[in-house]
């Protein structure tokens, strides 16, 4: 099942409300501001907080 990317449209942090990102090739679902992503299950988006994963910081 692929992610609808209509769903960006109305889908927020959980942690920030803030907008979210889609990362197609990681299947998951990217917060910028906490730097977190969130996976994406069978196309469905996972967004409960102890789900997240930290993004890797980038030097």
């Amino acid at each position: 099942m692929a992610f609808d990317k209509k769903l960006l449209d109305i889908v927020a942090c959980p942690v920030c409300k803030g907008k979210l990102e889609y990362d197609k090739t990681a299947q998951q679902l990217i917060c910028k501001a906490d730097k977190l992503a969130y996976p994406i299950t069978e196309g469905i988006p996972v967004l409960l907080e102890n789900r997240a994963v930290p993004l890797a910081e980038t030097v």
